[in-house]
């Protein structure tokens, strides 16, 4: 039988609201991967993404609140949130009050959100004010991360805004859901090829260590053939040979509600075997990530 903390924060899990109290752009979430409170940052409060993902878990059915981000309230509403993990009132919420006390600090900051973090105009000066927050509030331990499609992470406002994270201890989580053309194109349904994600993966990765964050799912109730995550595995292998510094492999399936309803979770047995695949092949830590529980 499953422990009911395990069900408690499985529950949290599945519930990533990008909503606390009357926020427009920052809201807290328990984060499997973050592996506790994670409070996460909404550069795309309109929807809006260069990705058009069958996983995706965005609610795109009802209207955005608000459609352009103002810095200085979101730097407001940060400045809220890290005093309420400080001042211990968040740990008295649900599903916050979960956590056990050894667990009641902001493990990240991430940019994440509505659409894709590096879209944003102003990304820099995003990054900038959770620096100088982190920094005032001494949270030296606490992560900048974004996650992010990799798409445009050689943009020059991007550039700048991850040479400032590099600074702070910031960690890129680069998508990378398929080694082929085809595939890619299957789940993620995305604006660029395949070709310019992984070049600017490793342009990236050659400057610092990054995660890649790999999502694995059953597609029409089949799950990914084991010949499509050899291809993966020999894309990461190619990136390493050309300089590529990776430092985790995060393999994952799918929790919550997604896009498209053909789109479904793997089973333990079947997430296992994608990760025992790939934990062979490439020479990278890997950490797996289940759905519902067994």
């Amino acid at each position: 039988m499953p422990d009911p903390r395990d069900i408690v924060l499985q529950q949290a899990y599945a519930d990533h609201s990008r909503r606390w109290q009357d926020f427009l752009y920052c809201y807290p979430v328990i984060s499997r991967r973050s592996k506790g409170l994670s409070i996460g940052i909404n550069l795309n409060p309109d929807k809006a993404c260069n990705f058009d993902c069958i996983y995706c878990q965005v609610d795109r059915t009802t209207p955005s609140i608000v459609r352009k981000v103002d810095l200085a309230v979101l730097r407001d509403e940060l400045a809220t949130l890290l005093d309420a993990t400080t001042n211990g009132s968040i740990w008295l919420e649900s599903p916050f009050n979960a956590l056990p006390p050894e667990q009641h600090v902001v493990r990240d900051i991430a940019f994440s959100g509505d659409g894709e973090p590096t879209t944003f105009p102003q990304f820099d000066e995003a990054v900038r004010i959770v620096a100088d927050l982190k920094r005032e509030r001494h949270l030296h331990d606490t992560k900048i991360v974004l996650i992010t499609d990799a798409c445009y992470l050689t943009k020059p406002v991007v550039a700048a805004g991850l040479r400032i994270m590099d600074e702070n201890n910031g960690e890129i989580w680069a998508k990378l859901d398929a080694g082929t053309q085809a595939h890619y194109e299957l789940i993620n349904r995305p604006n660029y090829p395949l070709s310019h994600v992984l070049a600017n993966i490793l342009e990236t990765a050659k400057a610092r260590p990054i995660v890649i964050q790999s999502l694995w799912m059953r597609v029409h109730d089949q799950p990914p053939p084991d010949a499509e995550i050899r291809e993966f595995n020999q894309r990461l292998n190619e990136l390493l040979a050309a300089g590529a510094k990776l430092k985790l492999i995060q393999v994952y399936t799918i929790v919550r509600q997604t896009t498209e309803a053909y789109a479904t979770s793997l089973t333990h047995a079947e997430l296992d075997h994608a990760a025992q695949m790939v934990k062979t092949a490439v020479p990278i830590p890997i950490e797996t990530y289940y759905g519902a529980l067994d």
